[in-house]
């Protein structure tokens, strides 16, 4: 069961967290997201999967331990094979100095899992080895049991995926400022209601961002007067 507790067990394998040796560009335009500062964001992996003997990105996801990635239980297809792209900024690019690609060893999903209801949507993979800290690779940091981010608080949403709606896939990490939106206000009528649980984070909402398009992850589309109830870095 991927419980909170086991989350902050698997972190303590980590020193330190959440403090990139390369500090990102919060100032810059975040409408439709924007080209990341390369390795600003060192948590961030690149979740492949093999397909025609060519490996494909499908999903984002987050360094928490030397060989613990947290990811979304959607990403998962227990029929395919995966790899973990680690230090990635351009996905083009291979042999991309400061990155390396480890394997999988075995995947977790959430046992409550429910894909109509999108809940519980987390999954946890271990790597088949240790990876050793750098400049370019971090484990980022995990929230205390029960904590809440305040109304407005800044969250960005990394990754890759498309630039825009049925536009190209960037090569480049992208980011974009997605600001917390309150539980009393996401959990109002006209917002989600009782959709949102309090597992549940609540950002953006402006509809000048998608997270599917910049993260490349399929969260599910929503009217741009809501914000979209889901994990938010």
């Amino acid at each position: 069961m991927l419980g909170i507790t086991v989350l902050t067990a698997l972190l303590a394998f980590a020193s330190s967290c959440g403090v990139p040796s390369i500090q990102p560009n919060l100032t810059a335009r975040v409408v439709g997201g924007d080209s990341a500062e390369p390795h600003s964001w060192p948590w961030q992996i690149s979740l492949q999967y093999l397909k025609d003997g060519t490996w494909r990105h499908t999903c984002g996801g987050t360094l928490i331990a030397s060989n613990f990635v947290l990811t979304a239980a959607h990403c998962i297809n227990n029929a395919l094979t995966y790899r973990v792209g680690l230090g990635k900024n351009n996905l083009a690019v291979e042999d991309e100095p400061g990155s390396l690609f480890v394997a999988v060893d075995t995947i977790h999903v959430h046992e409550k899992w429910n894909s109509f209801l999108v809940r519980n949507d987390i999954a946890l993979i271990k790597l088949a080895e240790h990876v050793e800290m750098s400049d370019t690779i971090q484990v980022a940091c995990l929230p205390e049991e029960g904590s809440l981010l305040p109304q407005d608080y800044p969250c960005y949403v990394t990754g890759w995926g498309r630039l825009w709606t049925n536009g190209p896939i960037s090569d480049e990490l992208q980011q974009g400022l997605q600001p917390v939106v309150d539980h009393a206000t996401c959990t109002q009528r006209d917002w989600w209601g009782s959709m949102v649980k309090d597992t549940m984070v609540c950002a953006g909402g402006d509809g000048v961002i998608s997270a599917c398009n910049v993260s490349g992850q399929a969260l599910r589309p929503v009217p741009a007067r809501r914000p979209s109830p889901g994990w938010a870095q």
